[in-house]
């Protein structure tokens, strides 16, 4: 929901400041006062192309900005996958157009791509005006209006996942029916290389094992001969077996022994108690220096642990470096062949495996099919009911719901990635008329009352609960209407903004006096030569009397008092209508 949108020097907007309501809108004035500015300010912040020739005759650069409350919606998504965390639930989305031509996009503080700013505007503001009706006019636009409505996103997610294995599948395919002789010869080396490996078998770690036991092995002599010495000095009787010598462990004992003798009064015994610990450590170095005179191994040992580390060596230098690698590599590889494998009884297995996703996709497209086909009909018979109350007798529209069948242009045919269907809209502007494709057949303002209708029937299955209201914008909607007919309009646009914000262009008093706030827009020249040049155009809200003097102005042009009588029972029906 837009919560306010300010402008800087844009055509003849100086500064304007607009803070709409959270439900309808209208934005009014003279012909030729500036409306359309609004409008080109909001394309901006939406990603529209920057036109340097729109900015004012005085400035440097225009800039706009757009406050939007998003919740935990769609758009909040969209820029958090961007690194964009909305502040207090809002978007602050800005746009610079400089004289040069360039523009600088940036939400919340941020520079950003203009193509984010078109993301996120997809999912905060819907434009209908002339200029932005076309859009609707692509398949693709139709296709996702309707499944918008149908609310068929189980049965569009189950497809997805259908036709992506489906996709995977071929391309899995397409690759192994064109390989090349380097693919085969890949193949052949990566046969060998799990060959060799699988001869060696080697473990993680293995190697580091085996060269700390050729360590020892090497130095043999050197070990026993330290050990030995060690153990002979902390406990003789290991080595010395007439007692002749004594070692530290004995000293150690026979101290103790002496203080515990003692019988006057000190701390001998605590004294004794701790050489007693250490005495009971060095058996522990004792017991563990014993085992390290178990030297393993001879000559022949060696030679079989230093073949061992040569051909684990051999392993590492070519898919090391460590034995892990190597194992993780060999893995790898076994898959890799299978890819690689281009044997005609593995490509049989792939198409049999292929028939099945293909016929999985084919069921889930006609359940999607079907929700859709669904969807059109309630959809088209509900917005045909609302144009005959818009001036539209005898307009109607239809949706065909056409799958496709015939042999393939491509290997999935009929399906592609958004279902079997083909989808179009097509419009009969009045009774009798031909029906043509929706966007070829209606005038701006038809178009425009046509989308506001198809928008009333879509706005119960379009309210997203976890985000702010959408946004619509319309433009052109009062073209061709008055009386009774203006009436109705103002009617359904307030009925629109009961589930989403609205904002009408409008010169039309009965559609403007729905509105919860209106906003008027003027043009003055300047006071004097000396002043800016070129007139400036003022946007201002207006409210309870002067709200009255404009509505009197849209009705008969003046502010006389049976102007005024008559604009403050306009605006008195439409309030208690509304109520």
């Amino acid at each position: 929901m837009l919560e306010e949108l300010e402008i800087r020097g844009l055509g003849p907007i100086r500064h304007a400041l607009l803070t709409p309501a959270a439900g309808m809108t209208a934005i009014t004035g003279e012909t030729g006062a500036g409306k359309s500015m609004l409008l080109s300010a909001i394309r901006l912040i939406s990603g529209g192309p920057a036109d340097a020739g729109r900015i004012s005759p005085d400035a440097q650069e225009a800039w706009t900005q757009g406050v939007f409350a998003v919740g935990d919606g769609e758009a909040a998504a969209i820029a958090r996958d961007a690194g964009i965390e909305p502040e207090d639930g809002e978007l602050f989305l800005s746009r610079t157009v400089r004289a040069t031509g360039r523009s600088r996009a940036v939400a919340n503080g941020r520079g950003v791509p203009r193509a984010l700013l078109d993301a996120l505007s997809g999912a905060l503001v819907t434009i209908h005006g002339q200029a932005d009706q076309l859009r609707i006019a692509s398949p693709a636009r139709q296709r996702e209006f309707l499944d918008a409505v149908a609310g068929d996103e189980r049965e569009l997610a189950d497809y997805h996942t259908a036709f992506d294995a489906l996709a995977a599948m071929d391309e899995r395919l397409e690759r192994l029916r064109n390989q090349e002789a380097t693919a085969r010869q890949q193949a052949d080396y990566l046969r060998e290389s799990i060959e060799r490996i699988n001869r060696v078998d080697p473990q993680d770690g293995e190697d580091d094992e085996l060269k700390a036991r050729r360590s020892r092995i090497e130095n043999a002599a050197d070990i026993i001969q330290g050990v030995s010495a060690a153990i002979g000095a902390l406990d003789a009787s290991q080595i010395d077996t007439d007692g002749e010598t004594v070692g530290a462990g004995e000293l150690i004992t026979r101290a103790a022994q002496s203080l515990r003798a003692i019988r006057a009064d000190g701390d001998f015994p605590e004294l004794a108690d701790r050489l007693d610990s250490i005495n009971a450590d060095l058996s522990d170095v004792v017991y563990s220096l014993s085992r390290d005179l178990d030297v393993d191994g001879d000559v022949a040992d060696l030679d079989e642990i230093n073949t061992r580390i040569h051909e684990l060596g051999e392993l590492t230098r070519r898919w090391g470096p460590t034995l892990a690698d190597v194992i993780a590599w060999r893995d790898k590889a076994v898959f890799d062949v299978e890819d690689l494998d281009a044997s005609p009884e593995k490509v049989a297995e792939l198409e049999t495996e292929r028939r099945r996703l293909f016929d999985a996709a084919m069921d889930a497209a006609v359940r999607l099919s079907e929700a859709r086909a669904a969807a059109a009909g309630e959809l088209a018979a509900t917005v045909t009911g609302e144009l005959s109350s818009l001036a539209m007798d005898g307009a109607r529209l239809d949706i065909r719901v056409t799958r496709r069948d015939g042999h393939g242009r491509t290997p999935t045919w009929p399906l592609d990635a958004n279902g079997v269907d083909d989808i179009a809209f097509l419009f009969t502007p009045y009774e009798g008329a031909p029906q043509l494709p929706m966007g070829k057949s209606a005038s701006g303002g038809e178009l425009s009352r046509l989308m506001l209708a198809m928008e009333l029937a879509a706005a119960s299955k379009r309210t997203d609960g976890d985000g702010a209201p959408m946004t619509f914008i319309f433009d052109e909607v009062d073209a061709g209407v008055g009386g009774k007919t203006a009436v109705e309009l103002g009617r359904r646009l307030a009925r629109l903004a009961g589930s989403a914000q609205v904002i009408v262009v409008t010169h039309l008093a009965q559609v403007a006096s729905w509105a919860d706030a209106q906003f008027v827009v003027t043009k003055e020249p300047p006071d004097s030569p000396d002043d800016e040049p070129g007139v400036v155009t003022f946007v201002d809200e207006v409210r309870d009397e002067d709200r009255v003097r404009e509505i009197a102005r849209m009705l008969s042009g003046t502010e006389s008092e049976a102007s005024l009588d008559h604009a403050r029972e306009l605006l008195d029906s439409s309030r208690r209508a509304a109520d």
